[in-house]
């Protein structure tokens, strides 16, 4: 969200200095998306009744893996590695 303009953000994500510039609004947006998500999930680990913090996690993992899943399939499939995958290790691993 921040760094979509510099030089380590164009790199990472493949794009050009001008791509970089029409896009950043558009970044901006996301990173926010991607902030609320690992803000719901910091919620429900930290959230005082145990289920009900629970039940939070889920959701929120959920949410990660569906925005992951449409991503892949719209954007670049590397998403489904890169946010999908960790993602749904995460999911597992609370429900288990």
């Amino acid at each position: 969200m921040f760094l979509w303009t510099t030089p380590r953000g164009m790199k990472t994500f493949g794009t050009t200095k001008e791509e970089a510039a029409v896009t950043k609004p558009l970044a901006a947006n996301q990173g926010l998306y991607n902030g609320f998500l690992a803000a719901g999930i910091i919620w429900g680990l930290v959230h005082p009744n145990a289920q009900t913090g629970e039940s939070i996690v889920i959701f929120f993992m959920i949410c990660v893996l569906i925005a992951a899943l449409y991503g892949g399939a719209t954007v670049k499939r590397s998403i489904w590695l890169v946010q999908g995958l960790p993602a749904l290790i995460a999911l597992i691993s609370v429900l288990l």
